[in-house]
């Protein structure tokens, strides 16, 4: 665990957390809305959200009272209750409240706290992918997706004062295969998974299941430099990443270029189908740590390949969000305005 202790005399007013399968954010706020300790714990570590937030408590003396709290979670979220995707958590506004004595608890989509954040964030911290504007923070729908664990996806409605975010499970949508590479790809996977979604492509594991596709399906072969790295990484997703970003692996390069087209093609899909005429954000450490290869013209190539509706989409701003701490701050703003009722 990371995190700093509050400054002396401040007393925390709010508690914002962005709950992933692999990472628990969680920040103590004041009612200024400035961070007064904040963490990053291991989610696999705990048996319950419950415990992780007790456990992040308990290192901040005295016990701060806090009067709201608002996690974005992974699942979804239904009369305030979910059954986490990629955790064996089920996770419950009523029992958080009553376990942790915090009056009011409100749980988010993890993608609509990150949807929250991302029209919030400043503009030298976004890419664009493109030459189309950035997205607008106001006037239009916006679409925002992210790779991560999973494959979370999420809608900002324009009601024509504010945005209305709409949580979505479009991650586990049908994958649909556009060329015979993708065809193979899919017959692959199918034979592995059974039901093949986008998100079985579209996380981290996704890419892992890019790279062996092209050393068993293709016959490409692995470097025993490149195979060393691999087999010795903590994390052997990202080494696939790191690796196939630098080009040193010639099957990992293959399986970053093609999962960017993947992913170019899925957010185009998000943004017809919300008519996200006010862009599109891309969120997630898989996509910062991808950019070299997003920003290549892949991604952007296959999120206005749609035949007919290609120069509708071309208008449509694209951008790749470098911070990494947006579903937090999404979950902080509201966490902030509960507290403040």
């Amino acid at each position: 665990m990371t995190g700093k202790r509050p400054e002396e005399g401040a007393e925390p007013f709010a508690l914002a957390g962005d709950i992933g399968g692999t990472h628990t954010r969680l920040s103590l706020l004041s009612s200024e809305g400035r961070v007064r300790r904040r963490a990053v714990l291991d989610s696999r570590r705990y048996p319950s959200l419950e415990a992780a937030v007790e456990d992040f408590l308990r290192a901040t003396a005295p016990r701060p009272k806090i009067k709201a709290a608002a996690f974005g979670v992974a699942g979804p979220v239904v009369g305030g209750r979910c059954a986490t995707t990629n955790l064996p958590w089920v996770v419950d506004e009523k029992v958080l409240a009553r376990r942790l004595a915090i009056p009011d608890v409100t749980l988010l989509n993890d993608l609509v706290a990150l949807a929250l954040g991302a029209v919030r964030v400043r503009g030298s911290k976004l890419h664009r992918l493109g030459t189309a504007a950035a997205p607008r923070r106001r006037g239009a729908n916006v679409a925002v997706l992210a790779a991560g664990t999973g494959l979370g996806e999420a809608v900002l409605v324009w009601d024509g004062a504010r945005f209305v975010p709409c949580a979505t499970e479009g991650g586990h949508a049908d994958f649909a295969p556009r060329d015979d590479l993708e065809t193979e790809l899919l017959a692959f996977l199918r034979r592995r998974f059974g039901h093949v979604s986008f998100e079985r492509v579209l996380s981290g594991d996704g890419l892992g299941c890019l790279y062996e596709f092209f050393l068993q399906a293709k016959g490409m072969r692995e470097g025993p430099d490149s195979a060393r790295v691999i087999e010795a990484a903590a994390d052997r997703n990202a080494a696939i990443a790191q690796l196939g970003t630098s080009g040193k692996s010639k099957p990992a390069a293959r399986a970053t270029e093609l999962f960017a087209s993947i992913y170019g093609a899925e957010a185009g899909n998000l943004a017809l189908k919300s008519l996200a005429v006010g862009g599109v954000y891309v969120c997630g450490s898989i996509a910062v740590g991808l950019l070299p290869v997003l920003a290549r013209g892949g991604f952007r190539r296959a999120f206005v390949d749609k035949g007919r509706l290609g120069p509708f989409l071309e208008q449509i701003p694209v951008a790749v969000v470098l911070d990494t701490d947006v579903g937090l701050a999404g979950a902080a703003g509201v966490a902030l305005a509960a507290a403040t009722q």
